[in-house]
C-alpha cells in the first residue's frame, strides 16, 4: 500500500468519520471503497451522454443510403472477385 495525503473539507471529514464509525472499518478502507465504487460508475454514461449520443446515431442513421438489395449483392460481389484476384475495383486512371 501507498500512504498519501489529502486535504479534505469539514463536512466530508465529518462524514468519512461517522462511516467508519458506524461500519467499523478504518478511514482508509472506507475511502478505498468509495473510490473504487466511484471508479465503477465513471465508466458509464451519463442520462445526458446517452441522450445525446443517442440523436446523433439517430440524425446518421436517417443519412444512411438506401439502395437496393441487388445493387449491394453486386457490389459486393466485385469487392470479392477484386479482393481474391489482389486487384483493384476500377482501374486507377
Amino acid at each position: 500500500m501507498v500512504k498519501v495525503t489529502f486535504t479534505l473539507d469539514d463536512e466530508t471529514v465529518q462524514k468519512l468519520r461517522k462511516i467508519a464509525e458506524r461500519t467499523k472499518k478504518p478511514q482508509s478502507l472506507v475511502v478505498r471503497e468509495a473510490v473504487a465504487h466511484y471508479a465503477a460508475r465513471e465508466d458509464k454514461l451519463t442520462p445526458e451522454e446517452r441522450e445525446r449520443l443517442l440523436g446523433v446515431l439517430d440524425e446518421l442513421g436517417s443519412k444512411l443510403p438506401i439502395r437496393p438489395r441487388e445493387e449491394v449483392d453486386r457490389e459486393l460481389r466485385e469487392l470479392r472477385v477484386a479482393r481474391r484476384s489482389r486487384g483493384r475495383l476500377h482501374p486507377v486512371d
